[in-house]
């Protein structure tokens, strides 16, 4: 399990990891809050809305999912 916090600024940032996630095979989650959803879910993460800081869990701990999401890494 992999857990690290993301801003995604715009709705093309939301379009780019959730495209990133849904290369995976395993499940990614956004937390805000506490309001959950599926990372993989475009309509979902837009609805989040962007310039907020969100969790991102992982279940499994994919350096290539990483690498593609580091660009929205912040601190928590």
């Amino acid at each position: 399990m992999k857990k690290f916090n993301i801003r995604l600024n715009s709705a093309e940032d939301a379009e780019e990891f959730v495209n990133a996630a849904s290369q995976c095979d395993f499940e990614i989650d956004l937390y805000s809050g506490s309001v959950a959803l599926d990372a993989k879910s475009l309509l979902g993460v837009l609805t989040m809305g962007t310039n907020r800081v969100l969790e991102v869990v992982a279940q499994q701990n994919d350096p290539a999912f990483y690498r593609k999401a580091s660009k929205f890494v912040v601190a928590a």
